[in-house]
């Protein structure tokens, strides 16, 4: 019996250390298409930012919006790090730019980004994010969202559980 109970302990505090370092998060909308669909199963690298300053361009990250969801709280949302402080953000025509250049965008599911952004400047401690399905995300291109305040990241998404057949780092 003693042996067990101190199985059941080791168990706990493994559990207790994994998920102060990691959160399981299931993705809910399609704004991240192609790169991640509704109903992926992710890890969230909870200390990524912790070890560095800020995130960096194309860190996908899940952070707590002023959204209301539908339990009452606030909505996490999940999107793309486009820009950080100090960045001039401009998205004209089609496209993004960051402090003057065109950015190549891979991962976008039409190649195209619509809605209009003048040399927006980042404001410090804060990020310029967007979903990678431009024409349905709800990203820092609307002011219900705006840019994200560094205190409000919850992490990096660094690898996909499920779908096993797309196992895997992000």
């Amino acid at each position: 019996m003693k042996e067990f109970i101190k199985d059941v302990l080791i168990a706990i505090v493994i559990v207790a250390a994994i998920t102060a370092v990691i959160k399981p998060t299931i993705v809910k909308e399609s704004s991240m298409e192609p790169t991640l669909y509704e109903n992926n199963y992710l890890f969230v690298n909870k200390l990524a930012y912790i070890t560095k300053d800020h995130p960096e361009y194309e860190d996908i990250i899940v952070f707590q919006s002023e959204l209301d969801s539908d339990d009452g709280g606030k909505k996490l949302l999940i999107k793309r790090v486009v820009g950080i402080e100090g960045d001039v953000i401009t998205i004209s025509d089609g496209m993004v730019y960051r402090n003057g250049y065109a950015l190549e965008e891979p991962y976008t599911l039409e190649g195209y980004t619509s809605g209009e952004v003048y040399e927006y400047a980042v404001p410090q401690d804060e990020i310029f994010v967007m979903g990678d399905n431009r024409s349905v995300s709800l990203d820092s291109r609307d002011p219900s969202v705006g840019t994200v305040h560094e205190d409000t990241i919850l992490g990096k998404a660094f690898i996909r559980l499920y779908p096993f057949n797309e196992f895997g780092l992000l």
